[in-house]
């Protein structure tokens, strides 16, 4: 048995590339089974493959035997003279503060500890004591949540190309036979056998009742059936990542959804390039149900659909984005002669404006920094004000009128930047706003003599 594991843990180790010769190892040592099982392995190859090994340990707080496990580990640290880092922190505070489950909170937190620890160390690998049993279980829990192929995919091998699991293909029972051949001691977390948690009603209840009942080999089956779907589902976010790329636009800081794109694809690859859209938005997919993203793919012209409390998603126009929170209106209003500069304090803007002779220079038109006038078609001081509802103009080349928030929507100026744009306006009519065309009425035509400028600096 104690040859058949080693083996185990060298294909697993070569098949998924997970260490060379040589490299540092930082083992997440807990004291417990499955753990004290990946540090008996690595001692077994160390000598063959030169590894250097140090033991990375937390100590969350949360039990009574808390600190009997970390002496417990200084122990095994000393006997086998491997370097020890050690962390500590209330959990339980911290989950109350982030307003997350012990569970995560606990996972959160042994990570950024581990991560840390790996850069003061340099150049490392984290081992993770992850088993085909707590596969099998992640499978199972997933499973029962709805997960899609993602989820049902488990736990991987690698991840985030620095965290590494060598026991993933071997069986727990098969970690404490080899512990006992070995005549190694290890840690008992007495909370494996809370059965509040879903994770040990599955692994002490449901596990132990197929295997008698159904199937006696469940966790390598489901083992197997978790890395066929990680596989599937790798090729299928390739391609909807490729999707993705086409149907995902970045304007103005700004995501945006192609509906057009979107709705040609396929409702498997569909749902990936919306999951690929969220994450973009959110830095994660945590919480996001399947619902969610139908509920997106679903969503109608003009509507809007609240994912999370801070994720309100709205069509308008045949694109999809993120409804943000409207900042409070800024309000201004100034009269301007043109000859001296006008400061715009309320948004920290300063234009200039000039009379030209017809001819003197070049134009060079850039609406959103620059606008050409007909300067006798115009009476000053000119209005400069922030925009109003029902404020209407006919933009140079357009057949007429049109609202001006309809423009800016179809101009896809973000809600946040719209009361950041100033209206300029002689008498009562618009001639220009900053980052618009000007007006068809107050354009420079071939009669026009004089040329009035304004230049935002």
């Amino acid at each position: 048995m104690s040859k058949l594991i080693l083996e185990t843990f060298k294909t697993t180790i070569q098949e998924y590339g997970l260490l060379e010769k040589k490299d540092n190892i930082l083992i997440a040592y807990s004291g417990g089974l499955d753990s004290t099982g990946l540090l008996a392995l690595l001692l077994e190859l160390r000598e063959e493959w030169d590894f250097s090994l140090f033991l990375g340990h937390f100590n969350h707080k949360l039990r009574q035997k808390a600190d009997e496990d970390e002496k417990f580990v200084k122990q095994i640290a000393r006997k086998f003279s491997i370097p020890l880092f050690v962390g500590r922190k209330d959990i339980r505070n911290y989950a109350t503060s982030r307003r997350i489950n012990l569970e995560e909170a606990g996972r959160e937190v042994r990570y950024n500890f581990l991560k840390k620890t790996a850069l003061k160390i340099g150049k490392v690998k984290i081992a993770t004591a992850h088993t085909m049993t707590d596969q099998a279980e992640t499978f199972l829990m997933r499973l029962m949540r709805g997960s899609g192929l993602r989820g049902l995919g488990g736990i991987f091998p690698v991840k985030d190309e620095i965290i590494i699991r060598p026991l993933i293909q071997i069986e727990r029972e098969d970690i404490e036979l080899y512990l006992e051949k070995k005549k190694m001691s290890f840690r008992m977390d007495e909370t494996n056998f809370d059965r509040r948690f879903l994770r040990n009603r599955i692994r002490l209840d449901l596990i132990p009742h197929i295997r008698k009942n159904f199937e006696p080999q469940i966790v390598s089956q489901l083992g197997k059936i978790a890395s066929i779907i990680r596989e599937e589902n790798a090729f299928l976010e390739k391609i909807g990542k490729e999707k993705a790329q086409r149907s995902i636009l970045r304007e103005n800081d700004q995501h945006l959804l192609d509906w057009k794109l979107l709705s040609s694809l396929p409702k498997a690859l569909a749902r990936r390039v919306v999951q690929e859209f969220i994450f973009d938005l959110k830095g994660n997919l945590r919480e996001i149900s399947l619902e969610d993203v139908d509920s997106v793919l679903s969503l109608k012209e003009g509507k809007e659909r609240p994912i999370k409390k801070d994720l309100v998603l709205r069509r308008e126009q045949g694109l999809i984005f993120l409804k943000k929170k409207p900042h409070p209106k800024i309000k201004y209003e100034y009269s301007w002669n043109g000859r001296s500069p006008l400061e715009i304090s309320e948004l920290k803007l300063r234009f200039i404006g000039k009379r030209v002779e017809k001819g003197e220079s070049p134009l060079r038109f850039d609406d959103k920094t620059t606008a050409f006038l007909d300067h006798d078609n115009l009476r000053f001081p000119l209005l400069v004000r922030s925009r109003r509802d029902g404020d209407r103009y006919r933009p140079l080349g357009a057949p007429g009128q049109k609202k001006l928030k309809e423009i800016m929507r179809a101009k896809r100026i973000p809600l946040r930047e719209r009361d950041r744009r100033p209206v300029f306006l002689s008498g009562d009519e618009i001639v220009w706003i900053l980052g618009l065309a000007v007006s068809e009425k107050f354009k420079v035509r071939d009669g026009s003599s004089n040329i009035f400028i304004i230049n935002k600096l």
